[in-house]
């Protein structure tokens, strides 16, 4: 099991979370009792995931595709040094994006649910 890292927020508040293993198999330790103090604050770890994630909406938003509704999904890893990673699940790194359209109404307006008295069923 990976070390602890512990975070703190803009409002002081502490945020402990399970620390990352480097690839070359090096660990995080920490120097006393406690968790492995992060060199960011929590916000400031998030700041490149948050970029990464506007720079993709703007992306499938902008384009010719025009989405309803855009979901993106991140796999986010976090490292006292390096702050928010983006996780890889394999060998590449791990972004989910899903891509929304609604049905446009036809001339007669929106659909309405079958009424079932109507069409017999029960």
């Amino acid at each position: 099991m990976d070390g602890l890292v512990e975070f703190k927020t803009e409002d002081g508040v502490r945020v402990v979370v399970e620390g990352v293993e480097d690839e070359d198999g090096a660990r995080l330790v920490s120097r006393g009792d406690g968790p492995a103090q992060a060199a960011r604050t929590f916000e400031g770890s998030l700041e490149g995931v948050r970029a990464a994630a506007e720079s993709a909406l703007r992306v499938f938003r902008d384009g010719s595709l025009r989405p309803d509704s855009v979901e993106l999904e991140f796999g986010v890893k976090l490292s006292a040094e390096a702050g928010a990673v983006i996780a890889k699940g394999s060998a590449e790194g791990h972004l989910v994006v899903r891509l929304n359209w609604s049905p446009e109404p036809g001339p007669e307006g929106p659909a309405t649910p079958l009424d079932p008295e109507a069409t017999g069923r029960s």
